[in-house]
């Protein structure tokens, strides 16, 4: 695949990226956001079952997810995934085997602490934070208070989504093209199959929704883990969010968002966003798309129009809202970004 508009993308994409060639552009509205470094990646183990420290590769570094292709990463230790656990802001650092932590209230970074192999997806669930080692092919549980490993547990091939679904957590396998069900005392409760390359999971209408990244389709599946339906939506399905009676899913190649009804996958309307639409979140009133081409993050309506475009750091992939806050990890910046929602 060639690099398209010098775009920005990571192991999620697997398209190559380097120092040379990384520009990104900022929509000319876009209102600005306040950034927080998150430093050079070097990491503790918490005191838990995997306590020895590690420390970030701060340099170019080649990874191959399975898809065989390479991406080299420029200086940073790849911010890619966030979740908050009510008074944290937890973010994924992909290139240093680790999780950071960052007080909500007043953006203090509050600690680090080693993970597994290429972190890639996050997930607060259980009174704890689960985590996807895209290259371990399994999910670390910290305890949100310390940071300690509280177990480590075995997925599919490449595990890099999450959700929950209020009893069990639910883990998309990226390279083995299925999702895995844990209780949350981490036991394997069933490996269910999905599309090509499931990549976001949601929780809605009672069912479990999955992005196949290269099927153009969601995947419905039962808390059983019977396929319910499958739906078509825009290319490069990336990630899904619930709002309400109805589910949102980002089309990262298309540019765009698809709406769909919760109760039977009626396809609502699929609505322009930026480029690269990757990681979305509902705040309760309002949708929030990332924009990982454009280095934006969006706030669209339930009807799908876009209501204010705001500049993040470089590269960004996922986001967060924490009840005041909308948070951005910025995968190129070594930053997070946030700003109030309302």
């Amino acid at each position: 695949m060639s690099l398209v508009k010098l775009k920005v993308f990571s192991v999620a994409v697997f398209v190559a990226i380097s120092t040379m060639t990384l520009s990104v552009v900022k929509a000319q509205d876009a209102q600005p956001m306040s950034e927080i470094t998150l430093g050079s990646g070097t990491a503790t183990g918490g005191g838990g079952a995997n306590g020895l420290s590690v420390v970030g590769n701060d340099g170019v570094v080649a990874v191959d997810d399975g898809g065989g292709a390479t991406i080299s990463s420029p200086s940073t230790t790849g911010p890619e995934a966030v979740a908050f656990d009510g008074t944290y802001i937890w973010v994924a650092m992909q290139f240093s085997d680790s999780v950071t932590r960052v007080r909500a209230k007043d953006g203090v970074v509050s600690g680090t602490f080693a993970v597994g192999k290429r972190p890639v997806a996050l997930l607060y669930a259980g009174s704890a934070i689960w985590v996807a080692n895209l290259l371990s092919n399994n999910v670390t549980k910290l305890d949100p208070a310390t940071g300690s490993v509280l177990g480590t547990y075995a997925a599919g091939s490449g595990p890099g989504g999450f959700t929950f679904d209020g009893t069990n957590i639910w883990v998309a396998n990226r390279t083995s093209n299925n999702v895995t069900k844990l209780s949350k005392a981490g036991a394997n409760l069933g490996t269910f199959a999905a599309g090509k390359r499931p990549m976001g999971l949601a929780f809605a209408g009672g069912s479990i929704w999955v992005a196949n990244n290269f099927g153009k389709t969601v995947t419905r599946l039962s808390t059983a883990g019977a396929v319910v339906g499958t739906y078509a939506v825009g290319q490069g399905a990336f990630g899904v969010a619930a709002q309400g009676e109805n589910v949102w899913i980002t089309n990262y190649f298309d540019k765009t968002v698809t709406k769909l009804r919760a109760s039977d996958g009626l396809n609502l309307g699929t609505f322009k966003v930026g480029d690269g639409a990757a990681g979305i979140v509902f705040d309760g009133t309002n949708i929030w798309v990332v924009c990982n081409g454009d280095s934006t993050l969006m706030k669209v309506s339930p009807s799908g129009s876009v209501l204010a475009t705001y500049a993040t750091g470089k590269g960004p992939f996922a986001v967060a809202y924490d009840g005041t806050y909308v948070w951005v990890p910025n995968f190129a910046s070594n930053s997070v970004s946030r700003t109030t929602a309302n």
